[in-house]
């Protein structure tokens, strides 16, 4: 799962951004309402957290323009203003949930896990010949056995059925599985796909197109 937190304190967005990855998270930072605009087209995170009063572009304006987009990105405002008035504007605003400054850590995440639990409301499970892909539970079985992944070969293979059978590049899977302060090579990449082959078994479902990417496909 993909976290963009747009903070302009950076200790508090350092300490955030830590956290999150620590507990599984992708997380990307940006310190004004400017640059979260241009990271959320390169990313595309499932879950915004951004503070309200902002440089540059504060969070209202980019709550509107996200809004006026269309954007499936959820939101979930974090600010110090607490008062009823203050938790209705934001709300109408576009953002999905309201949270106050001083928060406990351990609300912040389960306001994510809650806010992600509701982004795809119909069958969210994906499947290449006998593997399944749950992308609500990030549960993948095959031949109806579970396969055990870390958070980088979950995101690696997501990708991959994602595509349903098109070409991923080393780009593309960077991106999606690793965040903005991983200094990912190619080598990070074919590592994660060597684990997700061994531990998916065979037949293998993975196809290398040299120097280019990879796809999924179910054996002929």
């Amino acid at each position: 799962m993909r976290v963009l937190i747009v903070e302009d304190e950076i200790d508090l967005a350092t300490s955030l951004a830590e956290g999150l990855r620590a507990d599984g998270y992708t997380v990307d930072v940006a310190h004004d309402g400017a640059t979260a605009l241009s990271r959320i087209q390169l990313g595309d995170p499932d879950v915004m957290v951004l503070d309200r009063n902002l440089p540059i572009l504060d969070g209202d304006t980019v709550c509107r323009t996200l809004s006026a987009m269309r954007h499936p990105v959820r939101i979930l405002m974090l600010t110090a203003a607490a008062g009823l008035d203050d938790r209705v504007e934001g709300l109408d605003l576009g953002a999905d949930d309201y949270l106050t400054k001083p928060f406990a850590y351990r609300e912040l995440t389960a306001r994510i896990n809650a806010l992600t639990r509701r982004l795809d409301p119909g069958d969210t499970s994906r499947s290449v010949a006998d593997l399944v892909l749950d992308t609500a539970g990030q549960k993948v079985t095959r031949r109806g056995m579970p396969v055990r992944l870390s958070t980088k070969e979950y995101a690696v293979l997501e990708a991959l059925v994602v595509a349903n059978g098109g070409l991923v590049t080393y780009r593309q899977l960077i991106d999606h599985a690793w965040d903005e302060d991983y200094d990912t090579e190619r080598a990070a990449v074919k590592m994660a796909v060597y684990a997700l082959r061994r531990k998916l078994g065979t037949p293998d479902l993975i196809v290398a197109e040299h120097g280019r990417g990879y796809r999924i496909e179910a054996p002929s």
